[in-house]
């Protein structure tokens, strides 16, 4: 069966103004491969108003699972059919931030994207992106729904590795959203002994606790008396992981962590928010290593999968709504107003 004349994409000019439009399917040249999209999740940065906006009109989507329709010449590793995942940002793998392990500060990885993004029944991958670890096979036992989460459990393993999560930590994660959520299940198949969760929707402190979580607090109160409290110790937690842009869970993971702990920003602020930082807190009485982190090398989205593969971490149970793309506008929707939703997918092919 041959390929459709048009491409359905879903625009994005606002959160509130979504609209499906039909263009060319994208031609591929040598290297680059054509998906079909099968699973493409809504991202909380996909719903960062000030983020997005200036560069709109534009085709949001980059946790993507599809089947290779189309392969340019050159492509040997993948054929049509194969059921993959793909990373719209690949870094080059052999400057200075790649060689020392910072990829997500390499210039490839910000020039690199989809064509369109993957709110589109069809999507080219460039050439960069196959051949630099971007796109990877998926085993027959990981579905769509999953497989498009493993661009975001990549980000979420290479930020525990930069906050230093391992076997035995007690770890607070600041937000029960789906990195939230995400960062809790990472955190058990790494060996953490106590994950606690702050969230201030009782749904998702619920939901936190049915994933594993030792307890979830509600975050008007003070959590790091909480913590303290749980722990049976008295001692704070040795990694806290914020994922929620907002001063008070800042102020929570500072109040929160142990002597000589870390604390991990995982979610940015506003434009122009300024960390309330108690210097002589960290200094003096902390010792507290603060890090954030952004994206994903292709290393770490091999790990997630590998994860996902060996049913170390079961993400099914995060998907609360599988939508077609003409009803993304309903997922955006819901992604604002998140009381009864967590994980989003769109699928093109539900459109009929």
């Amino acid at each position: 069966m041959g390929l459709p004349a048009h491409n359905r994409v879903a625009v994005y000019h606002s959160n509130r103004d979504l609209r499906i439009e039909s263009r060319d399917v994208p031609e591929i040249s040598a290297g680059e491969l054509l998906l079909e999209i099968t699973a493409s999740g809504i991202c909380g940065s996909d719903i960062m108003e000030w983020y997005r906006q200036p560069k709109a009109p534009t085709v949001l989507g980059h946790e993507v699972a599809g089947r290779v329709v189309g392969a340019g010449a050159g492509v040997t590793r993948f054929h049509v059919g194969d059921r993959v995942i793909a990373t719209h940002h690949v870094p080059c793998l052999e400057c200075r931030y790649c060689r020392s392990g910072r990829e997500t500060a390499c210039e490839l990885l910000h020039r690199t994207a989809f064509d369109p993004g993957g709110f589109a029944a069809f999507v080219r991958v460039p050439a960069a992106n196959v051949d630099k670890g971007g796109v990877l096979l998926l085993p027959d036992h990981v579905s769509d729904d999953a497989a498009s989460m493993v661009e975001p459990l990549g980000c979420v393993l290479r930020g525990q590795r930069r906050a230093g999560v391992g076997p035995g930590d007690t770890v607070l994660i600041v937000g029960a959203g789906v990195s939230g959520c995400l960062h809790l299940l990472a955190a058990r198949a790494l060996g953490a002994a106590q994950v606690f969760v702050s969230d201030p929707l009782p749904g998702r402190c619920s939901i936190a606790l049915r994933l594993g979580a030792d307890a979830a607090f509600d975050t008007t109160q003070p959590v790091g008396d909480a913590v303290r409290a749980a722990t049976g110790g008295g001692h704070g937690a040795d990694r806290v992981i914020v994922c929620a842009g907002a001063l008070p869970a800042v102020t929570q993971a500072l109040a929160a962590v142990d002597r000589g702990g870390s604390v991990l920003y995982f979610a940015p602020m506003q434009p122009g928010a300024m960390l309330p930082l108690p210097f002589n807190d960290v200094f003096w009485r902390h010792e507290a290593t603060l890090a954030s982190s952004y994206g994903a090398a292709p290393a770490d989205l091999a790990a997630a999968l590998a994860l996902m593969a060996a049913r170390r971490v079961d993400v099914a149970p995060l998907v609360t709504h599988r939508l077609p793309l003409a009803e993304i506008q309903h997922g955006f929707d819901l992604m604002l107003d998140p009381q009864e939703s967590l994980k989003i997918i769109i699928d093109p092919r539900l459109d009929g």
